[in-house]
C-alpha cells in the first residue's frame, strides 16, 4: 500500500485478529479479561481514550506476559486508524474487521482452484475477476453505508482534497470513476466510468 499511495494511503488492520492474536498468547485463567479489556478500548469512540487503554493494557501484558504484550503492540497503531480518522460508530464496526474482504478472498481462491496454467498475466486477472464476480454475488449492505460519504469528506489527505468533487452523494476520483452512494447504497466497491 505505502509503495502504491505513499504516506495518504490509510491502513486499517483488523482489530478481531489482533484481539485473538493477544489472548492466544495467554494462560485461560487471564484471557476473558484481556479479551473484555481489548473489546473496551476499541469500542471508545475517541482515538487518543482508545489509545490510553491499549497502552495500559500493554504495560500490564509487560508484567504478566511479554509475548502477549509484544503481540498487542505490533501494527498497534495500525488497528486504531479508523479512530484516528473519527469513523462514525456502525461504520468503524464494519472497516474494523477484514473479515469482509477475507471471505472474497476465499471465494476467489475458490473458483481459480482448478486453473493449472494461465497463457498470460491477463487470463490470470480474467480469472481473480470472475471469482469476483462469484463473490458479489454474496455481497450484502456495508453497515453504516450512510456515513461513508461522511467519511470521505472527512479524510485529511491531499488525494480527497485535491482530487475529488463531492455533489449529491457522488465522489468523483480523478474526474473519471465515480462512486454513487444514492443509487446503490452500501456498494463501497462500484465504481462506474462518468
Amino acid at each position: 500500500m505505502r509503495r502504491h499511495a505513499g504516506e495518504a494511503a490509510f491502513i486499517q488492520r483488523c482489530q478481531v485478529h489482533k484481539k485473538r492474536n493477544v489472548v492466544d498468547h495467554l494462560p485461560e485463567e487471564h484471557k476473558a479479561e484481556v479479551k473484555r479489556k481489548l473489546q473496551n478500548a476499541y469500542a471508545m469512540a475517541d482515538y487518543a481514550d482508545a489509545k490510553r487503554a491499549l497502552d495500559r493494557l500493554h504495560r500490564e501484558l509487560m508484567d504478566l506476559n511479554p509475548s502477549a504484550a509484544r503481540s498487542l503492540e505490533e501494527g498497534m497503531e495500525e488497528t486504531l486508524t479508523v479512530h484516528k480518522l473519527r469513523v462514525p460508530d456502525q461504520l468503524r464496526r464494519t472497516l474494523s474487521c477484514t473479515n469482509v474482504i477475507e471471505s472474497a478472498f476465499s471465494i476467489v481462491e475458490t473458483v481459480c482452484r482448478n486453473v493449472k496454467t494461465l497463457a498470460d498475466w491477463r487470463s490470470d486477472r480474467r480469472w481473480v475477476g470472475s471469482g469476483l464476480l462469484v463473490a458479489e454475488r454474496q455481497f450484502r449492505k456495508v453497515i453504516g453505508h450512510r456515513q461513508i460519504p461522511l467519511l470521505l469528506s472527512s479524510m485529511p489527505t491531499p488525494f480527497l482534497r485535491n482530487d475529488c468533487e463531492r455533489s449529491r452523494g457522488r465522489v468523483v476520483y480523478e474526474g473519471s470513476r465515480v462512486a454513487d452512494f444514492q443509487r446503490r447504497p452500501g456498494n463501497l466497491l462500484k465504481c462506474d466510468s462518468q
